[in-house]
């Protein structure tokens, strides 16, 4: 597989809504892994939408299992996924492989009920709170054309330049 390009703000195609699957074929099984390939190569990123690489299509994976103390569903791949109900909100700290150079604070829902279909068209449905649910709420915005910084609290407040580590040191 090769490792897609990932589109960054301020590219246009980020806003562009995304359309639903209709064909569950070896075409998207193979585009699924390319796209798990390229959110594995970016820097410890927990989701990927397929906008986010130019496909407006409503797929999105999510992957929380490496954080060991976070409730999650382990790794997910969610096709045509919409939230059934949520609940609670809370103030949090998100970072976006589309907008690499900044981190932000946004509202998100705290508890979802979340229905989607699997690769293979299979009906899914998931209760999901705390990160796994924000990290599902982020990745779904990219479906809608959305990114975390349309949702900050505020641009002058809440939006912070992200810091780079180079070799164990803060670098500029």
């Amino acid at each position: 597989m090769a490792i897609l390009n990932i589109l960054t703000l301020p590219d246009e195609r980020l806003k562009q809504p995304s359309v639903a699957v209709v064909h569950f074929d070896q075409e998207l099984l193979a585009f699924i892994d390319a796209l798990e390939e390229t959110r594995r190569a970016g820097p410890a990123a927990v989701g990927i939408a397929a906008p986010q690489v130019g496909r407006h299509q409503r797929i999105i994976i999510v992957d929380c299992s490496g954080r060991p103390k976070t409730a999650n569903h382990g790794h997910l791949v969610l096709i045509n996924p919409e939230i059934a109900h949520w609940e609670g909100f809370e103030i949090g700290r998100e970072g976006c492989l589309s907008v690499p150079d900044y981190t932000g604070n946004v509202i998100r829902a705290t508890r979802l009920q979340l229905k989607a279909q699997g690769p293979e068209g299979d009906p899914l449905e998931f209760v999901m709170e705390g990160f796994e649910a924000r990290a599902v709420q982020h990745e779904l915005d990219h479906l809608d054309g959305l990114l975390f910084v349309d949702r900050v609290v505020s641009r002058r407040t809440d939006l912070y330049r992200r810091r780079v580590y180079q070799k164990g040191k803060l670098a500029n």
